[in-house]
């Protein structure tokens, strides 16, 4: 069986060697969508040896896809650029190299947040990133995509999926920004409404709660707190944003 390992970028010139580098031992070949990326993304990806197209982004669902259906294999391992294989997972994925089965296989992913992994508030974080690409695709809602399945749950694989997200707190918070908008627009577009007391007052409560208290969020300190803060901030600020839209529309 041969695997087709997955990239989608976009000025990733600080993580996607190290990505590339943690995918090789265990894929027959790394393809990297990027969309048109303007540091030495380009480079890097061509001194790895790795197979690079660029494409006009148009969502990360829909460039993930697009990557998929770029793949010489059926089966698929696809990672974001700020994402590596741990040692315990690489010799996971080739265990099941030799003894396939199911529609797909997910992994725990271990959070790095500005230098200090995040083992409570943000984890087990499971992400199905493994799997037959003709037993399932990339859904769900801009920018929350993920694998879905026809058939079957994903297996758990043993070992941790290392993310390297944000190396200080000024990137999350450009991020929020983004991440918020873009998931606006897509409630926006699915009709979605806004409830004030639940989406904007409960719901950010909830999920600092969620995160801090139930997650044992405060186990993981002073970045621990910052991140449980932050998603709340999220939580809150694609709901204000979506109000926002929606009563513009309505004027």
């Amino acid at each position: 069986m041969k695997i087709s390992g997955l990239i989608i970028t976009l000025n990733e010139e600080r993580h996607i060697g190290a990505c590339i580098r943690s995918m090789q031992p265990v894929v027959d070949e790394i393809v990297v969508v990027d969309s048109f990326s303007t540091d030495r993304t380009p480079e890097i990806c061509q001194e790895l040896g790795v197979r690079f197209i660029q494409h006009p982004f148009e969502g990360f669902i829909e460039q993930k896809n697009y990557a998929v259906q770029q793949a010489s294999y059926e089966h698929v391992l696809s990672l974001d650029a700020d994402e590596r294989l741990s040692p315990e997972m690489a010799e996971s994925i080739k265990q099941v190299k030799q003894n396939w089965e199911g529609a797909g296989y997910a992994f725990n992913r271990l959070n790095n947040y500005c230098g200090k992994w995040l083992p409570h508030a943000w984890y087990p974080d499971r992400k199905t990133r493994l799997w037959d690409r003709r037993r399932g695709q990339w859904g769900g809602i801009n920018p929350h995509d993920k694998v879905l399945l026809s058939g079957q749950e994903a297996k758990r694989l043993p070992g941790d999926l290392l993310h390297y997200p944000y190396y200080s707190i000024m990137e999350h918070v450009q991020q929020i920004q983004k991440f918020a908008e873009m998931d606006a627009q897509a409630k926006l577009a699915a009709g979605k409404r806004v409830s004030v007391y639940r989406d904007l007052v409960l719901g950010p409560h909830f999920k600092f709660f969620k995160l801090y208290i139930l997650k044992r969020g405060f186990l993981d300190g002073y970045y621990g707190f910052i991140f449980c803060c932050l998603a709340a901030g999220l939580n809150f600020l694609k709901y204000a944003r979506l109000w926002e839209l929606r009563r513009r529309n309505e004027d």
